[in-house]
């Protein structure tokens, strides 16, 4: 998680919002509404702050266990999010946020950076192998959530293709949940792999191309386990919040949850990072963009979404996670995946091809948006 640079705006004053949402909810009992919009606008600064404490433990601890707390702790505040969604039974919103963070890593964050970052510096250019590694990465994740979701009728015995049935005392419903479990599996075991060959085998090209910035501690450890501790806290109760409003906000402004998991969850984790992605572009550090971009995406993919198919045992059978997607999931993801590797894998960017991918962002949203609930 990237977190230098938020001089534009110090989002740490949107801090206010957390005692306003959760007072104003608990004893003045809010409306849903703003209920949501101020939990939202909470969480923002505090994943900030995860993102400061978990740089400032790294640059103490290491590079390679620094990394690799940078790397686990990159989508803490999503993942808190979804979280508590399983515990309140929102499986659909939780796959939906899944699918959202992907798709907007891929359209809208390297969209703006790409567009912003071209009208600024002209033609940028970036690592080809780097990023043509993580678009073939990229194509492999939709590839293995593809398969779950098209095989789910045929595991449950549904597929009128397949005339065999299940001998006698097989229980499908627990086939279903070992094949996701299955893949969840594979995924963490490719996620250890990549983080291992990043650690592992630092590109001279890209050092010279583009020098790493070490960041230099500020803060003692202690300084920065209470400020993680605190964030982290605070995300947890923001969260609660954000999850209870869910529902009334679907009434009350007429938005399927589905709309929600994909539009706003996301932006709502992670724009503290997307931020940061935009500013380097801007600096004309494309490699560094494209690496927080993908990188997202695929820690979103490959850790996130296995780890919570694990925790959602926790919470009994209405809140089990399946990595089975719908078909308009599924087509997104496609769409955007396609798209996204053709725009990396040569290594140059412009501001056209940002103004691409942004559009293709809005005609998904907007397909999204218009889907009954």
């Amino acid at each position: 998680m990237k977190t230098a640079n938020l001089n534009l705006l110090d989002i740490r004053y949107l801090l206010i919002f957390a005692p306003i949402a959760f007072f104003g909810h608990q004893l003045f009992h809010v409306s849903d509404v703003p209920t949501f919009i101020m939990a939202g606008l909470a969480i923002v600064p505090l994943a900030h702050l995860i993102g400061e404490a978990t740089e400032e433990l790294a640059a103490r601890i290491g590079d390679t266990w620094g990394g690799l707390l940078n790397a686990t702790l990159g989508n803490a505040a999503e993942l808190i999010i979804t979280v508590f969604a399983l515990s309140a039974g929102k499986v659909e919103l939780v796959r939906a946020s899944l699918v959202g963070s992907i798709i907007g890593n891929l359209l809208l964050v390297m969209g703006f950076s790409l567009l912003l970052g071209g009208l600024k510096n002209g033609t940028q250019t970036f690592d080809k192998r780097h990023a043509s590694l993580n678009a073939t990465m990229i194509i492999l994740v939709l590839m293995a959530l593809a398969v779950p979701s098209f095989f789910d009728r045929a595991v449950l015995g549904q597929d009128p293709l397949l005339t065999d049935h299940a001998p006698a005392g097989v229980n499908l419903e627990q086939r279903e949940l070992f094949f996701s479990e299955g893949i969840a599996l594979i995924l963490i075991v490719l996620y250890g792999l990549s983080l291992y060959y990043t650690f592992t085998n630092k590109d001279e090209s890209v050092l010279k191309r583009e020098p790493v910035e070490v960041h230099k501690a500020h803060w003692t450890m202690r300084q920065a386990l209470i400020v993680l501790t605190l964030a982290t806290l605070g995300i947890v109760v923001m969260s609660e919040t954000l999850v209870g409003a869910v529902e009334g906000v679907t009434e009350e402004l007429n938005l399927s949850e589905f709309f929600i998991g994909i539009i706003v969850v996301p932006l709502i984790g992670n724009v503290a990072e997307h931020i940061v992605a935009i500013q380097v572009a801007l600096k004309n550090r494309m490699d560094l963009s494209m690496s927080i971009s993908l990188g997202s995406s695929l820690q979103i993919a490959l850790f996130v979404a296995p780890v919570l198919v694990f925790l959602s045992l926790l919470f009994g059978e209405e809140s089990k996670l399946l990595l089975v997607f719908n078909p308009y999931e599924l087509i997104a993801l496609a769409v955007t995946a396609f798209v996204a590797a053709s725009v990396a894998r040569d290594g140059e960017s412009n501001w056209l091809e940002g103004a691409q991918l942004l559009a293709l962002y809005a005609i998904i949203g907007l397909a999204f948006f218009v889907l009954p609930s």
